[in-house]
């Protein structure tokens, strides 16, 4: 193995605020599962409670809520970090980490209730109560959240995220400026759990119910403009970012393929993401609806119901 490469397979960035607050987050997460999943077992040491119900405490849920922070931990912690300095198409890789990947893993998990029992008890129960306050039906704050976070609304958001992050002056602002590198990330990700979490249908369900056509529809309006942005990338014949073009280029590859392989991947691999997302949703509508209950041929063929009035002939 070249110097080169062995340097940067080692250069782990171990950052102290990153690791405290995904190991927080994961602590509380597992410690709240493991007490709503003793309850759903019915051994509980808070009698007087009823029993959570056997699916909310899945072992899928903890697995997929520890891969969501491990895959933060890979796009922040890990040599992506530190190509992504060097090589545009990796920092679109952590991009795709932080954007597409750890937002949906972390939802699914509805982790909403099990952090709330990963607190200690008296916490748990004041931050319930902020909770029921903020969020109950005629609550001031619940109104704003949901006037803020309807569907249309994070869409629009996540689309300005996504582009004006990608605006040639800010991309090379947040490679040149740390603290507004941190930013990029941080709204990168919050527009991402915004948009998942109507997706997922993730607590606290503040909004309408947002059935399955909606989000499926929702998830495929995503792909127009990511796709068309890495389209862009994959395209053009210039050097659209100048940081590149003033950085050390490893490997032999150039600034302007590696730009074009960065667009590729936003384009083919990032907007995979969402039309897998759509499948699996279109699946769960088509098996909702095999699994209704078929229609006596009484209620429709019998020869009272043809001749009925009312029904007419074709």
């Amino acid at each position: 193995m070249d110097p080169i490469t062995q340097a940067i397979l080692l250069s782990w960035d171990w950052k102290i605020e990153v690791i405290m607050v995904l190991a927080l987050a994961g602590t509380l997460y597992l410690r709240g599962w493991w007490l709503l999943r003793q309850r759903a077992h019915g051994h509980t040491r808070y009698p007087g409670y009823r029993r959570s119900p056997w699916r909310l405490t899945a072992v899928w849920r903890p697995v997929a809520y520890s891969s969501g922070l491990f895959v933060i931990a890979l796009a922040l912690l890990s040599p992506i970090d530190a190509l992504g300095q060097q090589l545009f198409f990796m920092h679109m890789v952590q991009h795709l980490l932080l954007m597409m990947i750890a937002p949906p893993l972390l939802l699914i998990a509805n982790p909403l209730p099990f952090l709330l029992w990963g607190l200690p008890y008296r916490w748990r129960l004041k931050a319930g109560r902020v909770l029921g306050r903020g969020l109950h039906r005629d609550a001031s704050l619940r109104r704003v959240l949901r006037a803020a976070t309807n569907p249309g609304g994070v869409w629009l958001i996540w689309v300005i995220v996504l582009i004006g992050w990608h605006d040639p002056t800010m991309y090379n602002a947040a490679l040149e400026h740390a603290w507004v590198h941190d930013v990029e990330h941080i709204t990168f990700f919050l527009a991402s759990m915004l948009f998942s979490w109507h997706v997922t249908g993730a607590g606290p369900r503040i909004h309408k119910q947002f059935g399955l056509i909606g989000r499926t529809a929702l998830v495929i309006s995503a792909i127009p403009p990511n796709m068309l942005t890495g389209l862009v990338l994959a395209m053009a014949t210039t050097v659209i970012y100048s940081y590149y073009t003033a950085v050390p280029r490893l490997w032999g590859i150039t600034a302007l393929a590696d730009q074009q392989i960065g667009g590729f991947i936003m384009w083919v691999p990032g907007s995979m993401m969402y039309i897998v997302a759509a499948l699996i949703l279109v699946y769960r509508i088509v098996d909702r609806e095999d699994h209704k209950p078929i229609m006596p041929e009484t209620k429709w063929g019998s020869e009272e119901v043809i001749a009925a009035p009312g029904v007419k002939s074709e």
